[in-house]
């Protein structure tokens, strides 16, 4: 099993300390490319995976880097969809 398929089994899991450098890190393995539109988007980041047009917009959690339990459902839900995963 590739790095790739332990980090979606992970996210799978739903795990309560999945990080936000590990969804960019899957997202981007996945296809998918993080868009921050300048400086005053803020918090506020899309990923976007250009062949098939999908688009994750969400924030990034704050204080800590870990991220809430609807966050991952939205993700898991959204690479579903797509067929992603």
């Amino acid at each position: 099993m590739g790095k790739k398929e332990k980090q979606i089994m992970r996210l799978l899991s739903k795990p309560k300390d999945f990080t936000f450098a590990e969804l960019s890190s899957l997202l981007k393995a996945l296809g998918y490319t993080k868009d921050n539109k300048g400086k005053t988007s803020g918090s506020r980041v899309a990923f976007i995976n250009l062949t098939t047009s999908c688009v994750i917009r969400l924030d990034k959690p704050h204080p800590s880097n870990e991220l809430k339990a609807y966050l991952i459902n939205y993700v898991i839900n959204n690479l579903k969809e797509n067929g992603d995963i």
